[in-house]
């Protein structure tokens, strides 16, 4: 890995108890890693090649299948891409689909898209900087608003007078399909707090991003997606609605960032593609399966 501070390290493994339970389930997973005969990523050769590298000093057998929902989506599309929409949900969540039509009426590059994940949760503070650094920005959003978003509070209640003030570019939402989000044409930038599925589709949707990590991989995530990849800019983690802003406009207007997050995407078209890394380490995968299944029923 690249130099790295202790604040971009996984917050499961950054602590001075020895009996830390993050701290023991890292360690044991990584030993049980090197018991399974192979390890499967949702990641790409070209996105981690450093990482990847000192993985298979330790671990003989990885297959990279990222981006899976790109690899997911391709084979999916061929076979009958008008039955999944252009896209392969595997979401448990109730999507609210109206947004997709929201954005139809938006212009190219043009929407913020805010979304924080599933388990993120926000102080009612943070909320309102979150608010009025998006109202700052004078653009079209869509921001994912989940009932208990605010920690403590069985309702987000977002601050007064934003939506009145925000009413006629602003869209609300409780979840959606991200991946099609993320991939349609009005997205220009994703506020998002770096989980590894959502930076995954967010490098394959070419979309630069600002990022708010909060805890586990996602500060190393951020680390990447700002430092090495050169697609995001980092908000404090006291957030504050004009850096919010300004990271906004830094992003969407910065051609070095659309031109990175441009590269990126295309990167992850082309391992996901025929003879693409992922597009073949997913068949080597299958392969070893079969061989793996025959080879068990010729022994019973």
């Amino acid at each position: 890995m690249p130099p790295i501070s202790l604040g971009d390290i996984s917050s499961f493994v950054r602590t001075t108890d020895a009996d830390d339970f993050g701290l023991w389930f890292n360690i044991t997973e990584a030993n049980n890693c090197t018991k399974a005969g192979a390890l499967v990523l949702n990641t790409y050769d070209a996105l981690e090649a450093d990482v990847l590298a000192a993985l298979r000093a330790e671990y003989p057998c990885i297959y990279t299948v990222g981006p899976l929902g790109s690899l997911l989506r391709r084979h999916h599309d061929n076979e009958d891409a008008d039955a999944v929409g252009g896209s392969l949900d595997l979401s448990l969540w109730k999507h609210d689909t109206e947004c997709l039509s929201w954005l139809d009426a938006q212009e190219p590059g043009s929407v913020v898209y805010a979304n924080f994940g599933s388990l993120t949760v926000v102080t009612a503070a943070q909320l309102a900087e979150f608010s009025w650094g998006l109202a700052a920005t004078g653009r079209p959003f869509l921001w994912i608003v989940r009932e208990d978003l605010v920690v403590g509070r069985p309702a987000a209640a977002l601050p007064l007078g934003f939506a009145a003030e925000t009413a006629a570019r602003g869209r609300l939402a409780a979840w959606c399909p991200q991946e099609r989000v993320l991939r349609h044409r009005a997205v220009g930038c994703f506020l998002t707090h770096n989980g590894w599925n959502s930076t995954c589709e967010c490098l394959a949707a070419g979309v630069p991003m600002v990022c708010w990590p909060v805890f586990a991989d996602q500060l190393t995530n951020c680390k990447y997606a700002c430092e090495v990849w050169g697609v995001g800019r980092r908000l404090d983690a006291e957030v504050r609605r004009e850096q919010v802003a300004a990271h906004v406009d830094e992003v969407m207007e910065s051609v070095e960032v659309r031109r990175n997050a441009t590269r990126w995407k295309a990167m992850a078209k082309e391992a996901a593609g025929v003879g693409g890394s992922s597009h073949e380490n997913l068949l080597g995968l299958v392969e070893a399966l079969r061989v793996s299944s025959l080879n068990s029923e010729s022994e019973t």
